[in-house]
């Protein structure tokens, strides 16, 4: 696939804190110098949003989206329908990525997403990390990476994060876009892609950091995943 646009989507619900570094991480992806000649589109879904994550994210020069759904797959399919509109690029050309308001993708992401398309790839699963050395990172390292290969062989791994997602618009569109699920709409994607015989890589090659808040703002999310880690990490520790 030759990528001649790339529309990066995050949703977001009362990011104002957070909404900045991530939209920063993202414009640093789109000056990558392999990026040059590549048309590069950021919208931010503003969905609920009672605080300045809007005024933020128009200021920072991306498109906004106001929603009312209080639904991260909702957001993520308004997002996409509206970055596609503005693009008007053919969809065999468009690569459609997602991040979230909470996260910082890597320098190297957007060009990373751009080299596989062009590798013959439909859709790029990646990982996240977290930022600060806790107990809790490490145990959430280890669980997280549990099915590494310990010879460094590529690791296939298991995880969906809209956080670290793109695939081509083509790809996008046959499978119906996101659903219009609460949770989850990030994995019933990528299963409706791998059923529709779309050449899925899941890599661990541009991992995005992501918040490590234990109180986040879609039910059934990564915040999720990392309370039930601090849970059982507490219950694990002797009384003192």
């Amino acid at each position: 696939m030759r990528v001649e646009a790339i529309a990066v989507v995050i949703p977001a619900h009362n990011e104002e804190a957070l909404l900045p570094a991530a939209l920063e991480a993202v414009a640093a992806a789109a000056r990558h110098p392999a990026l040059a000649a590549v048309r590069i589109r950021t919208v931010v879904v503003a969905d609920s949003c009672r605080d300045g994550t809007a005024r933020i994210a128009h200021r920072a020069g991306a498109l906004v989206v106001p929603v009312g759904f209080r639904s991260p797959g909702r957001a993520r399919a308004e997002g996409a329908e509206h970055a596609l509109a503005e693009i008007a690029v053919p969809h065999d050309r468009v690569w459609l990525a997602t991040t979230d308001a909470d996260s910082a993708v890597p320098p190297h992401w957007l060009a990373h997403h751009s080299a596989l398309a062009r590798d013959g790839w439909d859709a790029v699963v990646g990982t996240v990390t977290v930022p600060t050395a806790t107990a809790l990172t490490v145990r959430h390292q280890l669980s997280y990476e549990a099915t590494r290969p310990a010879d460094g062989a590529h690791w296939h791994h298991p995880h969906v994060h809209g956080a670290n997602l793109g695939l081509s618009a083509s790809a996008y569109r046959d499978v119906g876009g996101f659903p219009p699920l609460d949770v989850g709409e990030d994995h019933a994607l990528v299963a409706a892609l791998v059923g529709r015989g779309h050449r899925v890589l899941r890599t661990s090659a541009a991992p995005v950091m992501t918040s490590p808040r234990l109180h986040g703002r879609a039910r059934g999310g990564f915040a999720d995943f990392l309370a039930a880690q601090a849970e059982r990490t507490a219950r694990s520790e002797p009384a003192s």
